[in-house]
């Protein structure tokens, strides 16, 4: 297929061509994959670059780089080595002669104890920079040794701040060495913030000084880009439907009991909350139709979102449905539920599959949206999505939607959210309606609920 770039496009593949470190902060759907590799392409072809390594979500690793190269006639003759699976399988991939090298990012680690002294790798692309916005992180660390080797690297992502703008700093100094927001994050946080709420030396959150959002903006323009696909992409319509559903007297009671004493005793099994993020994920089980019990078994509390999804793929009249599910119990409801009705279904697991999908062969898609995150093309394939359990994640709520609402999609992308009414599912929605949650707002909205209990 010939590569025709939009303007945003060749503006980014400019971008990434005339800066030593770049990052691009685009939107999902904005082919930022395409106009890396036809950077790339020019920089071996100047000779500007030799080695380059990609680090990737692993689904993204496995498939859409390659794809992407096979894909475009202008990129076909770009050879890539993909550094996954076994220590003998990466050890080979290793060994390849190619111009690209793919790793997913929980392999960095490994990847530079093993090559420290052999580096090869003159340019590195991160693919969802935003994986790397805790400094603390072991691939953070490891990639920061061997950032003097590089000569050129790029960061993509759509969301470089999903929770706070303190995520930035771990990112960008992986671009500029600390040149522009300082050499640590304790000197980025005194620049910019002031301390919030705190118990004794342990700060729980920062707050922005007056004109710092601002400053950081500035400080970091000369090399980051910021595009949002609404001002450049002919977008599909998005319907987001809530699905408000009503548990039954029993499961309701059980959920208030849990939610007011943090112990409830279903049969013979006990469960306990020992704070409140611990009680939020088990609030969000009970809310989804069951709960793990100390001893890691599962206990069921009522039915009503599997017989909700059942309702909502019959009346999809055969069209393809995706479905992100959050407990792997809620999986294993799920697939029971559609073995006994006989409606087919499947795991995204690999490109084979996906590329079933596409192809309209998949009815019913089960994904965890922590796998379905990033770079997954799945918008030839359907446009109904189906959320039968909510994350309190904004980054995993909007890739993953962004899985079928994207350039490409023929029809109008329908999301249902079934929302368990009365229960910590409103507050999840809410939050995310508002496009501000992160994990202390869920705990406080869990607090509030107490103190109204």
């Amino acid at each position: 297929m010939q590569f025709k770039p939009w303007n945003y496009q060749q503006y980014s593949i400019n971008h990434i061509i005339d800066h030593k470190a770049s990052g691009l902060f685009l939107d999902m759907g904005m082919g930022k994959t395409v106009s890396t590799l036809t950077a790339i392409d020019n920089l071996i072809f100047l000779g500007e670059v030799n080695k380059v390594l990609v680090i990737a979500p692993l689904r993204v690793a496995e498939d859409t780089w390659s794809t992407e190269v096979e894909k475009w006639d202008h990129l076909k003759h770009l050879k890539i080595s993909k550094i996954l699976g076994t220590k003998k399988q990466r050890e080979e991939a290793l060994m390849k002669n190619a111009d690209i090298y793919v790793t997913n990012r929980e392999n960095v680690d490994w990847l530079v104890n093993e090559c420290f002294d052999s580096w090869i790798w003159d340019m590195v692309v991160i693919d969802e920079l935003s994986s790397f916005k805790s400094s603390k992180a072991k691939r953070f660390r490891a990639l920061k040794k061997v950032r003097p080797y590089f000569k050129r690297i790029v960061g993509l992502t759509g969301t470089p701040a999903p929770n706070s703008l303190i995520d930035l700093w771990p990112q960008i100094y992986l671009l500029d060495g600390g040149q522009r927001l300082g050499k640590t994050i304790t000197g980025f946080k005194d620049r910019y913030f002031n301390p919030g709420r705190r118990n004794g030396y342990v700060v729980y959150n920062w707050d922005l000084k007056e004109g710092a959002e601002e400053a950081i903006q500035n400080k970091i323009s000369d090399i980051c880009i910021s595009m949002k696909a609404d001002d450049y992409l002919d977008l599909p319509e998005r319907i987001d439907n809530k699905v408000e559903i009503s548990l039954s007297k029993k499961a309701l009671e059980t959920y208030k009991t849990l939610e007011k004493d943090l112990i409830i005793e279903l049969g013979e099994e006990d469960i306990t909350a020992a704070n409140a993020a611990v009680l939020t994920n088990k609030l969000l089980q009970i809310s989804n139709g069951a709960i793990y019990s100390e001893s890691k078994e599962v206990v069921n509390i009522h039915d009503e979102k599997l017989e909700k999804l059942e309702e909502i793929i019959d009346i999809s009249n055969g069209k393809s449905v995706l479905v992100f599910y959050n407990f792997k119990h809620d999986y294993n409801r799920i697939s029971e539920m559609l073995n006994k009705k006989k409606v087919s279904y499947q795991t995204l697991n690999d490109s084979e599959d996906i590329k079933k999908w596409n192809e309209g062969e998949i009815q019913v898609a089960l994904l965890h949206p922590a796998s379905a995150g990033h770079g997954l093309n799945l918008q030839y394939g359907g446009n109904i999505i189906v959320w039968f359990g909510l994350t309190w994640s904004l980054e995993l709520y909007q890739q993953a939607n962004a899985r079928l609402h994207r350039q490409g999609q023929k029809e109008t992308v329908i999301i249902h959210h079934l929302i368990a009414k009365g229960t910590v599912d409103e507050d999840v929605m809410n939050a995310l309606a508002n496009k501000e949650i992160n994990q202390n707002m869920l705990l406080e909205a869990v607090k509030a609920r107490l103190e109204e209990v």
